[in-house]
């Protein structure tokens, strides 16, 4: 058999006597990835570059390739240095989308290689202590540079460096951004089917939330997130509830607000789901802490035994009631599954019961509203944006966060794209190109301004 490393090695050689010198290398074939490794493969082709995809499952990246000759499949195991490092050095623009904790790994071979590098996580500690040598080496760390966070950054920052370019002065600022299911596929009481990391839902909100409403700091425990929460409209679509995001507070300097009145950014979910993730919240099903034996125990007494006290509750409410039983609450099949953190059967649940069946689409809804004063009228600004998908494989998820990342990709190999160091969209010079190749995909805001 040969050995797929060498076998990479060889092409790469062939390519490179051939002319061809650049080369880009997305670790991840996940879920969030479809799309862009479509998307890589078409502008290999029309360039003809080459693309080298590395996950740790070779059938999942070979499913996806669909046999296009300028990418590369190479099954790797992130924590191996040697493997990792071969193949880095052999890319000019690399991507990750890796879970977040291993984009350090990534991010230590690059800058060492010296490789431009490409994530849609948000930036942390261990990356950002990185700057100054990122900055002294030429390159670009380009993060957050996916949907949410992404397209927010970019769409909103258009919007803000416009009305202030203008003399306009920011009183307001809301950002709202969810992944939905589409209405012709919303077929369950929960209102929801998952088209990302699940884990990402179980853990959603965990941190709590810090926020600026009305010049007042608010913070919000986790157990207090999914209360009564708040309603927009979207056009088209109706009435959506959402809930804040982490820490608001930190992008106030980032986004040049600094003396706005209100400054959040929140998640959007559909009304029922909102009331019914309380309850799953404080009954503690989202417990990674505490330990649970599944075997020889059914759906049925899993539910009752975390809902105790509050199964009178469930039961009582019509919806509820509905929403839990759709999970499980009455199904007296085994769980046999040894012994599980709460958590981690509550996922195992939601993959199932909430998973895309073949032929259902997503939907991606963003909506920016901002608050403004021009001329001595105030102004309302709505940016809707909204992005269905085409199936359960081709998700508006996998779209609007995989493209904005090989977009990028593909300014960096044009010289398009000639900022250094260690940023995120908020740039003219990354969100204009951007944003208008992101049009020609079909991802366009709706924007409305009127004067109030």
């Amino acid at each position: 058999m040969i050995d797929c490393h060498y076998l990479i090695s060889f092409v790469l050689f062939l390519y490179y006597i051939m002319g061809t010198t650049k080369h880009i290398l997305l670790f991840g074939a996940g879920k969030s990835a479809t799309v862009l490794i479509n998307y890589l493969g078409k502008i290999t082709q029309k360039n003809n570059w080459i693309c080298t995809i590395a996950d740790i499952d070779l059938p999942t990246i070979e499913a996806k390739i669909y046999g296009v000759k300028t990418l590369l499949a190479k099954e790797i195991q992130i924590n191996d240095a040697e493997a990792r490092k071969s193949i880095i050095e052999k890319a000019d623009v690399v991507i990750s989308m890796l879970p977040p904790a291993l984009h350090y790994l990534v991010a230590t071979d690059c800058l060492i290689l010296r490789k431009h590098l490409l994530t849609a996580s948000y930036i942390d500690s261990s990356i950002r202590n990185m700057e100054k040598d990122i900055e002294a080496a030429g390159l670009l760390f380009l993060g957050e540079m996916g949907l949410d966070p992404g397209i927010d950054h970019m769409s909103a920052m258009k919007m803000i460096h416009h009305i202030q370019a203008q003399g306009g002065h920011i009183h307001s600022f809301k950002s709202h951004c969810g992944g939905l299911v589409a209405p012709e596929s919303d077929t369950n009481p929960w209102h929801y089917k998952i088209s990302w990391n699940p884990r990402n839902i179980v853990t959603a909100g965990k941190a709590g939330a810090i926020y600026r409403e009305d010049h007042e700091i608010k913070e919000v425990t986790y157990q207090q997130i999914f209360e009564n929460c708040k309603e927009i409209t979207v056009k088209d679509l109706g009435q959506l509830s959402f809930y804040p995001n982490r820490d608001s507070l930190s992008y106030i300097p980032v986004y040049g607000l600094e003396n706005v009145a209100t400054f959040i950014r929140t998640t959007l979910r559909y009304p029922a789901f909102c009331s019914g993730w309380e309850k799953i919240v404080a009954a503690g099903f989202t417990n990674d802490d505490i330990t649970i034996n599944t075997d020889g125990m059914s759906y049925t007494q899993f539910f009752h035994e975390i809902l105790k006290d509050k199964i009178i509750e469930i039961q009582g409410n019509i919806v509820l009631n509905d929403q839990f039983n759709y999970l499980g609450m009455n199904n007296h099949h085994l769980i046999n599954k040894g012994i599980q953190p709460i958590a981690n059967v509550l996922q195992q649940l939601l993959e199932e019961k909430w998973k895309l069946s073949k032929g259902d689409k997503d939907l991606i809804v963003m909506k920016h509203e901002i608050d403004y004063t021009l001329f001595n009228k105030n102004h309302h600004v709505n940016s809707t944006l909204l992005v269905k998908g085409d199936d359960e494989l081709n998700t508006a998820m996998a779209k609007t966060v995989g493209l904005p990342l090989g977009i990028a990709a593909t300014l960096l190999l044009e010289n398009k794209l000639t900022v250094r160091g260690l940023h995120i969209p908020i740039i003219q010079e990354i969100y204009d190109p951007v944003l208008s190749a992101l049009e020609q995909e079909g991802i366009v805001f709706d924007e409305e301004d009127t004067i109030v």
